[in-house]
């Protein structure tokens, strides 16, 4: 590449940070013809739109993480206890997630690559699918990434849109990508059953490519234009139901169903899981705020019968908010739930 002129600090500024990353030898020359593309570009006509969309788009190749990896955690020991530590029962999920770690170590001992699955966590609204998918990249250290697919209406929004366009930008995928700096995270596809129907054709075409293992290592998003490996991508898909998924992306996806749950199972959950995150939440003291057995089945049914953890959720955290407010007030005592006072405490829906 020739000199880059002394004056154009900002092309010089790009040079020096593509020449510090390792990159696919094709694309590195695609780069370096862009830089001396902005040379020309500033030398005879100053910093116009084509300029932007140059420079715009080396700073993109430069900062995606064609070759930087997170080393995955495969104790299954800690993994359980991530999982455990954050969700009561699910053992099939939890059971399949260590399935897949030992596969993975085994094929690595080989020296074999390995694909990573696609999953579905098919349940009702509440039932954990979104905080599964959390513990997961946490049991296996590595980054996480969410995509909300619900009312996406336009299939460029994970494509990217080519740099022709005056609006043109990266999709999704590549967005992500960026901001977690690995090419092996774990990408929740959050919601993929509420595309909008306008849209649902293309995008659903989008999503049989990325979660294809024989197709997405070499995934091409138009702004980019060059093919990035997304076969260590681990995608994690959710929805309610499987009736707006085409059959050619359910195909592709390893289905997990998330039960509802039963009220003993609420119980056990708002005892040791939401209860003390909420005391935290508030700022509260853990004695702060004891709740006798007998009360925990009003806690549990404040509106009737509820699939998922959201409305317990909501109540646990309602009735903290008003301690908090009682001992900000002054003249505290520390309280304790019971049969005669709880109605006091409980939110009011």
């Amino acid at each position: 590449m020739n000199q880059i002129p002394a004056q154009f600090e900002d092309i010089k500024l790009l040079e020096d940070k593509l020449l510090s990353v390792s990159l696919p030898p094709q694309l590195l020359a695609k780069a370096k013809a862009n830089l001396e593309r902005l040379v020309r570009l500033a030398s005879a006509k100053g910093y116009g739109e084509e300029y932007d969309s140059n420079a715009r788009l080396i700073d993109w190749i430069i900062n995606l993480p064609w070759n930087k990896t997170s080393q995955d955690n495969l104790s299954l020991d800690s993994a359980k206890k991530v999982l455990d530590s954050n969700h009561f029962g699910l053992e099939n999920i939890k059971e399949r997630i260590m399935e897949f770690m030992s596969i993975e170590s085994l094929k690595k001992n080989k020296g074999e690559k390995f694909h990573a699955p696609a999953f579905l966590l098919l349940g009702l609204v509440g039932t954990g699918k979104t905080t599964m998918a959390y513990s997961i990249a946490e049991a296996l250290g590595r980054k996480f990434g969410r995509i909300p697919l619900g009312g996406m209406g336009d299939a460029l929004q994970l494509r990217g849109r080519a740099r022709a366009y005056p609006d043109a930008e990266p999709g999704q995928i590549m967005k992500v990508l960026r901001r977690v700096g690995t090419k092996n995270p774990v990408i929740l596809l959050d919601e993929v059953d509420r595309i909008t129907n306008e849209a649902k054709a293309d995008i659903m075409g989008v999503l049989v490519e990325l979660l294809d293992p024989e197709q997405n290592s070499a995934f091409l998003d138009h702004f980019i234009d060059y093919p990035f490996d997304l076969s260590e991508v681990i995608f994690i898909t959710t929805a309610n139901n499987t009736t707006g998924i085409a059959t050619a992306v359910l195909d592709r996806l390893e289905v997990i169903e998330l039960p509802s749950y039963s009220d003993e199972q609420k119980i056990t959950i708002g005892k040791n899981y939401l209860m003390p995150k909420a005391i935290v939440h508030s700022g509260l003291d853990r004695d702060d705020l004891t709740v006798e057995d007998s009360v925990w089945q009003q806690i549990v049914r404040p509106l009737g019968f509820d699939a998922g953890m959201r409305t317990l959720d909501r109540t646990i955290k309602g009735i903290c908010a008003k301690i908090a407010k009682q001992k900000i007030q002054g003249n505290f005592q520390k309280v304790r739930l019971n049969n005669a006072n709880y109605k006091q405490y409980l939110p009011t829906y």
